[in-house]
Formats: C-alpha cells, structure tokens, sequence
C-alpha cells in the first residue's frame, strides 16, 4: 500500500510528539502491507472501524485516531484525519 499523504502524520508528530514511534510503526504496517479487502486489512489492524467510505485506525493504545479511505484496487491509503482519541470524538464521522 501506498499512503497518500503523509504530510499529516509528520504534521500531527510535531503537534504531539509522544505520538512518533506508534505512527511510525503504523506507517510501516500500511507501506508493506497488500489487502485486497477489508477482511484482510482487519487481519492486520483487529481495531479498526469502518464507519461509511472511511476506515478508521486506532494508533498506540487507541490514543490517536486515523481516519482513510483504503483503495483496494490501487493499493493506496488516502489519509483523510489524523488527531487524539478526544479529537476523534469532535469530528462527526
């Protein structure tokens, strides 16, 4: 897979800084990672929530949320949100 982009991960780490080894490690995951579904993808990531066209991860102990729209086909991750649990709550998804 492919993340587009990924401006808002190193934008939301040097808003919150604590948040850098578990959005990195998200990133790898996603980078070598090959669904063809959303069945696989939750093989993966057991957490995540698909809530209407997008998915939704749950980073580092669920304390920060990402919020994508996973394109099987063309094995591209559009990052739509990136925030804290609390600011997951605000967004009305």
């Amino acid at each position: 897979m492919r993340i587009v982009t990924e401006k808002q991960i190193r934008e939301f780490i040097k808003r919150e800084p604590q948040s850098a080894q578990a959005m990195w490690r998200w990133v790898d995951a996603i980078e070598s990672a090959t669904w063809l579904n959303p069945a696989e993808l939750k093989r993966t990531f057991a957490s995540v929530s698909f809530v209407r066209d997008l998915t939704v991860f749950n980073i580092g102990g669920n304390k920060y949320r990402i919020a994508a729209f996973v394109h099987y086909r063309k094995q591209i991750v559009y990052m739509k949100r990136v925030g804290t649990h609390e600011e997951y709550d605000k967004w009305g998804l």
